[in-house]
């Protein structure tokens, strides 16, 4: 569509950035942000579903009987990291940071259903918007797919913002971007004695310390070198006394990997490696494991289309390289295809870095594009040119 954004709009944009930018709220707490969101959509008339949700929200923009319908999402969360960048709207609220950019993606997601909202009488379907709590926990799009609200949902799509590409850049890939992130915890069981006598005792260390060895021949191998994953232990707690033999140790750790074949494979083998361990030193074990987002998984079709549009916006297109960090956007993709791009907003550090910035001419870039991509979905997929 030919249309520009207004300037005002640009500036109210940047000015609510800013506001959220000030007051971070983290994983399923924020209720002002939820508050803000809510005032604002309402301001422009912007349908707000009534959904069983503490915190975040669903909109809506259009009309289902007209055609298909998408969503598109954004985090709204934030981190515990006291920031540091000293900018003049920097964070209010003791360690808690806006670390990793979820207000430009709230303000770029706000500014696309306003300007969805402008255009609705034409609108070939239904555009849900999706304001999602607690991503940085991996938790918050399990609560919006509890609702029920995605049953009829056909394409969902998203962003996150990427501080390593410059400004006017869209990395979008087809196929595996981001990473699973599955956690585990090993409690090993021996029997405690005195130091000098360890022939009395079953050495609870000794014994988890073979295990955290042999878990790293899990990706040597029990796994192709042409996949990629990692199993890594980063926590070991143990003991109470220099001359004491422990009698329990608990290590923890993460498991990441961009195939779902690849990341039970790894679960099966932590288990099996640690039972056999265990019994091989006489001690007790017990794995304990907790399952995170899936890998994100984009599709072929939508991400040419994507392609196609930021080509008519003059925005450069890269293929991204995969990253080991998890987004739980991935849990949408279960059930739904998609797509998640990264948006070059040309910052000095990365995420979770307690200086992240970015910069945010961005801003409007990233309301354009999603607003034509949004539009572009819609008429596709009413015409049947593709299916998806």
């Amino acid at each position: 569509m030919n249309y520009d954004i207004p300037t005002d709009l640009i500036e109210r944009l940047i000015e609510i950035r800013r506001e959220l930018h000030a007051n971070p709220e983290l994983a399923f707490e924020e209720y002002e942000t939820t508050a803000k969101l809510v005032q604002l959509l309402t301001e422009y008339n912007i349908r707000i579903l009534p959904l069983p949700l503490k915190t975040g929200l669903v909109a809506e923009i259009g009309d289902e009987n007209k055609g298909p319908t998408i969503a598109i999402r954004a985090d709204i969360d934030a981190l515990p990291i006291q920031e540091e960048t000293g900018l003049p709207y920097s964070s209010k609220n003791p360690n808690k940071m806006h670390a990793c950019g979820h207000d430009f993606h709230t303000v770029g997601i706000l500014g696309t259903a306003i300007l969805l909202k402008k255009f609705e009488k034409d609108l070939q379907g239904k555009v849900q918007i999706i304001f999602q709590p607690a991503e940085e926990i991996g938790k918050g799009a399990l609560e919006i797919i509890k609702t029920n609200v995605l049953k009829d949902t056909k394409v969902m799509i998203g962003m996150h913002n990427k501080p390593d590409l410059p400004i006017g850049t869209l990395g979008i890939k087809s196929g595996p971007l981001m990473a699973s992130a599955d956690g585990f915890t090993v409690e090993v069981k021996g029997k405690s004695s005195h130091a000098a006598v360890p022939e009395a005792g079953l050495d609870s260390i000794l014994t988890a310390s073979h295990i955290i060895t042999s878990l790293q021949s899990i990706i040597s191998r029990s796994i192709s070198p042409l996949e990629s994953a990692v199993v890594s232990v980063t926590k070991f707690h143990s003991g109470n006394a220099w001359n004491v033999i422990a009698d329990k140790a608990v290590f923890s750790g993460t498991v990441r990997t961009f195939n779902h074949e690849v990341r039970q494979t790894i679960k099966d083998r932590l288990g099996e490696i640690s039972d056999s361990v265990s019994n091989a030193f006489n001690s007790e074990v017990k794995v304990i494991w907790n399952p995170g987002p899936p890998p994100v998984m984009n599709d072929d079709k939508l991400a040419l289309i994507a392609q196609g549009i930021a080509h008519q916006q003059n925005l450069k297109v890269i293929e991204p390289k995969m990253t080991a960090a998890s987004e739980d956007f991935s849990y949408y993709l279960n059930d739904i295809p998609g797509l998640f791009v990264f948006f070059g907003t040309e910052g000095n550090y990365e995420w979770h870095h307690p200086q992240f910035d970015l910069d945010e001419r961005a801003i409007p870039l990233s309301v354009k594009f999603f607003t034509d991509f949004s539009i572009a979905l819609l008429n596709e997929l009413s015409k049947n040119v593709v299916t998806i």
